[in-house]
């Protein structure tokens, strides 16, 4: 069975989406959006109607954003995140979101065509952060190949 590869990450925000402080961040969040779509492994990305997932409500609580993409490979997303101009929004990510005591980010494999929704996201996550890495849920220190998905 082919399999593409889930990723969560939220962010609880320092102050509100419209205020001078997250202006660089939100003027941004096009450009980085179209980066992610047009990487190679892209597959799909949660959005609102604005184009980004800002106003999607979040079962993390008040003031935290989430970002629910899909892609082909573990290969690919490390790529977009970490060796793209992606990377400059990550070096600025204290500027604009506080720092999370707990896991902020889980990887889980999915049968290829699936689309995750937040209340799935949110379970993935919450798993992670009670269980550590399993197939389950998984961090990219931690990346599990797609054959240790349970059918």
């Amino acid at each position: 069975m082919a399999r593409e590869l889930a990723q969560l990450n939220i962010a609880r925000l320092r102050a509100p989406l419209d205020s001078p402080q997250l202006a660089d961040f939100v003027s941004g969040l096009d450009h980085i959006n179209a980066l992610a779509e047009s990487s190679p492994g892209f597959v799909w990305r949660l959005k609102d109607e604005g184009g980004n997932a800002t106003t999607i409500e979040s079962p993390f609580g008040e003031g935290v954003i989430v970002n629910l993409t899909v892609w082909s490979d573990a290969k690919s997303l490390h790529a977009f995140a970490f060796q793209s101009a992606h990377v400059e929004y990550l070096r600025r990510r204290r500027e604009w979101f506080e720092k999370l005591a707990e896991a902020y980010a889980a990887l889980w494999w999915v049968p290829a065509g699936h689309r995750p929704d937040v209340a799935e996201a949110a379970r993935r996550l919450d798993h992670l952060r009670r269980n550590g890495p399993t197939p389950e849920a998984f961090t990219f220190r931690e990346a599990l190949p797609s054959a240790t998905l349970s059918p």
